[in-house]
């Protein structure tokens, strides 16, 4: 159970709360299609335990080795689960054991027996069983022999298409939403192509760490944020950003996320700078909405270039936030 969440969270089927009326899938993000998905166990009809089940490692993961940096770290996704109004999370481990199930082992003794399921909802993409064998349809045919009924959302599309809004007079073709394509979003830096398709501005939420302090000397003191290591960075370069502070007020500011090449950075860090604010942020935890790319990562000649440039992105900033 997450301390501060009214989101039960638990990767044991023995401690799930139970019957559930449950959504199936990965749900990294909770983007517009995810949220579809969660409405038909939302209804009030539903039973009283409104429960995502995800797979924990994600079975990409599991398969390839490779770990996967998040939309969403599971911090982030049980505050999103939560404002939704979902009671539960269960986390399944995902092991060769569960992997080795076939679709129709899947429903009776995962669902059925150790979840109770009485209501299921997935996307029509979902896949499931050994090799993903079993398909939503195949889904709703198994969970129909034990009186389950499962509900399948038609994938939800953003008719304004890859790239955002669309030129006036020019069609665009819709886009499936869709993890993935907001991963490439973010990493083009269209982060207000990301934000139609999450419904929400994506953010980095991290606690305020000593930097090298270099900001101050150039009339830009800036925030270091130290973030998850599993949360995915959009591409390097300067974002216009809302700022929540611990306080609930909400800040303007930019915000740099790379490595520094005009002062030799080593490392990749995330920079933010609040405009009209003086004060210590040290130790507090930020939360950044990213709302727009002002321009790629460079090298300047000179601190003064350097400076020259920042107060260029902070008119542009402002411009654009207000």
């Amino acid at each position: 159970m997450d301390s501060k969440s009214r989101v039960w969270v638990t990767s044991s089927t023995t401690n799930v709360l139970t019957p559930t009326a449950i959504a199936l899938g990965n749900f990294d993000g909770i983007h517009l299609g995810h949220q579809q998905v969660l409405q038909p166990i939302l209804s009030p009809k539903s039973p009283p335990y409104p429960t995502v089940v995800t797979f924990t490692p994600h079975p990409q993961e599991f398969f390839t080795g490779e770990t996967r940096q998040l939309l969403t770290p599971l911090s982030e996704k049980i505050q999103h689960l939560e404002r939704l109004g979902i009671a539960q999370l269960v986390r399944l481990p995902f092991d060769r054991e569960l992997a080795a199930l076939s679709p129709q082992a899947f429903v009776a003794d995962i669902l059925i027996k150790q979840l109770q399921v009485k209501q299921i909802s997935v996307g029509a993409d979902f896949r499931f069983g050994h090799k993903r064998a079993g398909t939503a349809e195949d889904l709703q045919e198994i969970a129909a022999n034990f009186g389950v009924s499962v509900h399948i959302t038609s994938l939800v599309q953003d008719k304004r298409g890859k790239g955002g809004e669309g030129k006036r007079g020019v069609t665009v073709s819709p886009v499936r939403i869709s993890s993935s394509l907001i991963r490439q979003c973010l990493a083009e830096g269209n982060v207000r192509q990301a934000k139609q398709m999450l419904g929400y501005a994506y953010s980095l939420r991290g606690k305020v760490i000593k930097g090298q302090q270099l900001g101050r000397t150039i009339g830009f003191p800036t925030a270091n944020l130290e973030i998850p290591s599993d949360k995915l960075l959009p591409c390097f370069g300067v974002y216009c950003v809302l700022v929540k502070l611990e306080t609930e007020e909400k800040l303007q500011g930019v915000m740099n996320i790379g490595c520094r090449p005009t002062v030799e950075g080593q490392k990749p860090t995330i920079e933010v700078h609040l405009f009209n604010w003086s004060g210590d942020l040290y130790q507090q935890h930020l939360t950044v909405e990213l709302e727009d790319f002002l321009r790629p990562e460079q090298k300047f000649s000179s601190l003064d270039q350097l400076k020259q440039q920042i107060t260029l992105d902070c008119q542009l900033a402002k411009e654009i936030l207000n």
